[in-house]
């Protein structure tokens, strides 16, 4: 059976193979290593016993155009959106390039890397803006790299227009020694949940939440969950007063 070709791409199989990412190219900021990762490339062994090394990377900010995914030429709806936000900001008084870090296009994805104090500034923009209009925002989701020194706690966020019908992406970075980031809450009160759960697993604290308790684990819990660093196992099940062993304690393989 012969392989169908995707006709806006060509090169590209038809189906789900389209839907796999691909793997990144050797730019962008390499934040670390892993072993026995999905994704590698040098192999078929996806288990790890084979010693797969996968380098992590960051990708790096795009150059204009960026173009955009119903783009007609190299200008296309990213560019749009950028130029009306940093405009925005300009009539505001503000250096955009003292706001945004970072423009990054990857994956046909539009992401705005925002210096953590001015992001409600950023996103109130966006929200009102008339030639931006991104009314909703659905919620903020954690990340830890423990190996991007000096940024190892990320905040995401989906923000989407319904006047325009566009997605993007805010993203703010802040230290694990100081792992604070302004609340969104005033600017999207459906934020209030997202932002209590991805201070529970992650330990963000958003600045400004009016109630920011822990909306999953109990309160008096130590650390958090959803951390590269927090350990796979070894939580005492309290009923029984057992003690589950972490994956890599379980069995060794040799």
């Amino acid at each position: 059976m012969s392989e169908q070709k995707n006709p806006e791409r060509p090169g590209e199989p038809n189906g789900q193979e389209e839907a796999v990412p691909a793997q990144r190219d050797d730019t962008g900021e390499v934040i670390g290593t892993r072993r026995g990762m999905f994704g590698a490339n040098n192999g078929g062994d996806t288990t790890g016993y084979g010693g797969l090394v996968r380098t992590v990377r960051l990708p790096g900010a795009s150059l204009r155009p960026y173009g955009g995914p119903r783009a007609k030429g190299a200008y296309g709806e990213f560019d749009e959106i950028a130029d009306e936000l940093e405009g925005a900001l300009d009539e505001q008084g503000l250096i955009p390039g003292n706001v945004i870090a970072k423009t990054v296009v990857d994956r046909d994805e539009l992401t705005f890397h925002i210096e953590r104090t001015y992001l409600p500034t950023v996103a109130k923009t966006l929200r009102d803006d008339p030639a931006l209009r991104f009314e909703l925002c659905t919620g903020v989701s954690g990340v830890h790299f423990p190996g991007d020194k000096g940024r190892e706690l990320h905040a995401v966020y989906h923000l989407r227009s319904i006047t325009h019908n566009r997605l993007i992406r805010l993203e703010v970075s802040a230290p694990d020694a100081d792992p604070h980031i302004p609340s969104l809450v005033d600017v999207y009160p459906t934020n209030d949940w997202h932002e209590r759960e991805t201070y529970d697993f992650f330990g963000i604290v958003f600045d400004g939440h009016p109630a920011l308790t822990r909306i999953m684990m109990p309160d008096d819990w130590q650390g958090f969950p959803q951390r590269k660093d927090y350990p796979l196992g070894g939580i005492p099940v309290e009923y029984k007063g057992a003690q589950i062993p972490a994956p890599d304690q379980r069995r060794s393989y040799s």
